[in-house]
C-alpha cells in the first residue's frame, strides 16, 4: 500500500516539475546547484561559515543520503553559532517533507531558546 502512494505521489511531482520546467531550465538549474560552492572567493568552505555570526539552526534527517547528517554537522561545527538537531526518520529524503511536525517543534523549541 505505501509503495503505491509513494509511486503515485512521485508521479504527481514529475508531472508538476514537467508542466513548470523546460528541459534546458531544468538542466541549467541542476547544474548551477551542482557547481555551487559556498567557499569560492572566500578562502574555503570552513573559512566562509567561519564568518556567519547569528545563531544558525541545522536540522539534518538521519536517513536522507543526499544530505548526510555529516554535512549538517560540519554546518554547525563550523558556524559559530551553529546547532543542529538530528531528526530520526524512515523516509531519507523525504522527511525533510514528512516529518513537519518534528521540525515544526525545533524550530519552535530553538526560538524559544534565543528569547
Amino acid at each position: 500500500m505505501f509503495a503505491e502512494r509513494a509511486c503515485s505521489y512521485q508521479r504527481y511531482q514529475g508531472e508538476k516539475l514537467r508542466d513548470r520546467f523546460d528541459a534546458y531550465s531544468y538542466y541549467y538549474l541542476t547544474k548551477s546547484i551542482d557547481s555551487h560552492n559556498t567557499g569560492r572567493g572566500r578562502g574555503g568552505v570552513c573559512k566562509a561559515l567561519s564568518t556567519i555570526s547569528a545563531n544558525t539552526l541545522i536540522i539534518g534527517i538521519d536517513s536522507d543520503v543526499l544530505f548526510p547528517i555529516e554535512e549538517q554537522k560540519f554546518l554547525a561545527d563550523n558556524i559559530k553559532e551553529g546547532n543542529l538537531e538530528v531528526i530520526s526518520s524512515n523516509f531519507g529524503h523525504d522527511g525533510f517533507l514528512l516529518e513537519w511536525q518534528s521540525i515544526e517543534n525545533r524550530i519552535k523549541k530553538y526560538i524559544k531558546f534565543l528569547d
